[in-house]
Parts: C-alpha cells; sequence; structure tokens
C-alpha cells in the first residue's frame, strides 16, 4: 500500500499546483487578448445594472424578443433542456413557441420565423439572436411603438456583430444592447415631439 499511496500523494500535489496555479494563470493569460479581457460587461442604464454577456428576458411585444431560455436565464444553472429533436415534450414546447410567436406576429408566416426564436441554446443564457430573428420582428414593433421600420431597420444594423475575426461565427445581435437603444430612441423621439 505504501508503494502506491507516495506516489498517489506526489500526483496529487502536481495536480493542485497545476489545475490551481499553472492553467489558471495561463487561461487568465489567454483571457486577455479576449473583448473585456475575460471579464463580464455590465451596463447601467437609467440606475439599473446590466449583465450584457448573459441573456435577459424580454417577452413584451414593444421589445425584441430574446431566445428561448430552458433555465429561465438563471446564469447560475445554465444548461439546456437535453431533449432531442424527435422528443414529442420538446416538439410540443416549439409549436407552443411558434404558435405564441404567430399570435403575437400577424401577418408572419411560420417558415419565416428563425429557429433562434423557437428553440433555446446549449446554454439557455445566450444572449443573442440572428439577424433575420431581429428583421423578423419589425413590424410588430413599429406598430406598438409608432416608430418607422426604417428606424429599426438602423437600429438592426448598428447592433449587429460581425464575425470573430471575420471567420467565425455569424452575424448576431446581442438582444438587451438592441433593446436599450430601442427605449432611448423612444424616448428621444417623444421629447421631441415625433410621435
Amino acid at each position: 500500500m505504501k508503494k502506491n499511496l507516495i506516489p498517489a500523494i506526489r500526483l496529487t500535489l502536481v495536480c493542485i499546483v497545476f489545475f490551481m496555479g499553472i492553467y489558471t494563470l495561463i487561461i487568465l493569460g489567454i483571457a486577455q487578448f479576449a473583448p473585456y479581457k475575460g471579464k463580464g460587461l455590465t451596463i447601467v442604464q437609467n440606475g439599473k445594472t446590466y449583465h450584457v454577456n448573459v441573456g435577459q428576458a424580454f417577452t413584451q411585444d414593444r421589445y425584441f424578443w430574446s431566445r428561448p431560455s430552458a433555465v429561465e436565464y438563471n446564469a447560475a444553472g445554465s444548461g439546456g433542456s437535453n431533449k432531442g429533436p424527435s422528443n414529442p415534450e420538446y416538439l410540443a414546447l416549439v409549436q407552443a413557441r411558434i404558435d405564441t410567436f404567430l399570435v403575437h406576429n400577424p401577418g408572419i408566416e411560420k417558415a419565416e420565423i428563425p429557429a433562434d426564436l423557437v428553440t433555446g441554446s446549449g446554454s439557455g443564457i445566450d444572449p443573442h439572436i440572428s439577424v433575420q430573428a431581429a428583421k423578423v420582428q419589425v413590424k410588430r414593433i413599429a406598430g406598438i411603438r409608432k416608430l418607422s421600420e426604417n428606424t429599426l431597420t438602423q437600429l438592426i444594423q448598428k447592433n449587429t456583430e460581425k464575425p470573430l475575426l471575420g471567420l467565425f461565427g455569424t452575424e448576431r445581435i446581442n438582444v438587451l444592447t438592441l433593446n436599450l437603444d430601442l427605449d432611448d430612441v423612444s424616448i428621444n423621439i417623444d421629447k421631441m415631439g415625433l410621435n
């Protein structure tokens, strides 16, 4: 037993030093080259703090809707539903989301709804939607807020994030920043008395 115990203790000590020290410093060093140096980004607007990197629940018709979340946007317990695409319960949930979207967006056909508006992400806290997911909501928001569709299209373009290094990923939009800009535009238009 002593023959195996000493190497096991040595291995444990080496792993502790490596994974708690060296590995952590390597990851911290790599994070310095990432956007925001690996720290979460927050925005303070109207006295409220928002976490930009965590999905927020936007379900009111006056806002661009977020991607659905299997964990109710709880960053402490992020995760997907773990239900496969052929699971009857999952299919019923997706169909309910499609039906809800169609009720709130008259004039939109089922085929026009992007998948990211009716399916959750693997993390459950994805803060982004596709450009198409934002565009398909323009008519609803323009009608409710009494804004021109052109104004909303410009907001979408302003908030569109390009792929990383122009290669990795697709164009996407952070729903939180888009909706905060949307509120700003509405407030400014109201102040100018243009509505």
